[in-house]
């Protein structure tokens, strides 16, 4: 069973505006990452099949797929931990969680459902739920 991460996406308002700052830094550097100082213990865990979690606006919206965690150095010669992320950025179940600084490891039982899993009302592509009505239901206890 992969180990996953929780990371806040500080700035972000939805997963959307995560995914056009992502989407910047990909036409920019040419892969998607995460720039962070600690280094993971556990990286072979993450990295056979782990996820990051994101934690915008107060509640786990997404995830990514880990691909890699390397050494890195910033511009000052200190050394970083980077963690490179997947294109794809998956919606899932939206969660509380309170504010917390850094990252934190996520055992695979307790990350939530990817949203793919329930939102569909319909077996059309075309008949997903909008997002607000999604966060709206899951507010109302009915998702």
């Amino acid at each position: 069973m992969p180990l996953h991460l929780i990371k806040l996406s500080v700035g972000s308002e939805s997963p959307d505006t995560l995914e056009e700052f992502q989407a910047l830094r990909l036409a920019e550097y040419g892969e998607i990452f995460h720039q962070t100082r600690m280094f993971p213990k556990r990286r072979d865990e993450i990295i056979a099949g782990g996820s990051i979690y994101w934690v915008i606006k107060g509640q786990i919206r997404a995830r990514q797929l880990v691909k890699d965690i390397i050494r890195v150095e910033d511009s000052e010669g200190k050394s970083m931990t980077r963690f490179i992320l997947d294109q794809k950025l998956v919606r899932v179940r939206s969660r509380k969680h309170r504010p917390f600084q850094g990252w934190r490891y996520l055992r695979a039982e307790d990350s939530p459902q990817d949203v793919a899993d329930y939102e569909s009302f319909g077996d059309d592509e075309s008949e997903k739920m909008p997002e607000k009505m999604v966060e709206e239901l899951e507010k109302l206890g009915l998702l």
